[in-house]
């Protein structure tokens, strides 16, 4: 499995290179943006399953590395930074990030996020569900449309872009509104894993969610159990007085 490393320290990236090798990846070392993405550039080679990637770059904020990633190719981004606040970790997803890893990290932790977001090939939740959907298969919940074919969401008809596992986590739920979704059964569905550092990622997606949607409470916490997709009240409609 080809993997894209994007670090600016030598000596890291040797030390990181020399483990993942041990665990059957070719790694291929980039230390900046630019490198990242003329590696990242269509050729013969075998694709890369993974990129790490760095956010403090030398030439560009790996930021915006991400984002010029997104515009070219498909490959799960891996974000790997000592920035640890949640404002930083919405912003990297919303760029398309699938994961967000912060320094320093544990090296079996980084392990199971490079193979749990290397099985997005796989088609998730939402797209084995909708493969023979009809051009009308959708799900509506007050203001929100959930176009499961075309994976596609929008808010009083304005579309909403969301990442792959955004769209995967609000689609498993929208599917079942109102019915409490279990931590572990929500990670095993949309990350497909059962490793519990996911648990992190997922409050960030959930996050992200309620950001972009603008409604928090569309998506409810369950604590100490999970979320629950809160479906909109009806509207109540007036009372229609008898003719004459």
């Amino acid at each position: 499995m080809r993997l894209l490393l994007v670090e600016d320290d030598d000596h890291v990236a040797a030390a990181l290179s020399a483990v993942l090798g041990r665990h059957g990846f070719a790694v291929v070392h980039a230390r900046n943006g630019e490198e990242a993405l003329q590696a990242l550039l269509p050729d013969h080679d075998e694709p890369f399953a993974v990129v790490l990637l760095d956010l403090g770059l030398p030439d560009q904020d790996g930021f915006e590395v991400c984002g010029r990633i997104r515009r070219i190719r498909a490959v799960p981004v891996i974000m790997v930074t000592a920035r640890a606040d949640v404002r930083s970790r919405i912003h990297g997803l919303n760029l398309g990030a699938d994961d967000y890893v912060v320094k320093p990290y544990d090296t079996g932790e980084l392990l199971a996020r490079i193979h749990a977001v290397s099985r997005r090939g796989v088609p998730g939740p939402a797209e084995a569900r909708t493969e023979e959907s009809g051009p009308d298969d959708a799900l509506r919940l007050g203001a929100v449309t959930v176009e499961l074919p075309t994976r596609q969401v929008s808010v009083d008809g304005t579309a909403v872009p969301l990442t792959r596992k955004e769209f995967d986590l609000l689609a498993l739920l929208a599917q079942r509104p109102g019915v409490v979704f279990r931590r572990e059964q929500i990670i095993s569905e949309v990350w497909r894993t059962s490793w519990e550092g996911t648990g992190r990622t997922l409050e960030v997606h959930i996050a992200s969610l309620r950001a972009k949607l603008r409604m928090p409470a569309l998506i409810e916490t369950v604590r100490g159990v999970g979320y629950r997709l809160v479906a909109p009240a009806a509207p109540v409609r007036p009372p229609v007085s008898p003719a004459g």
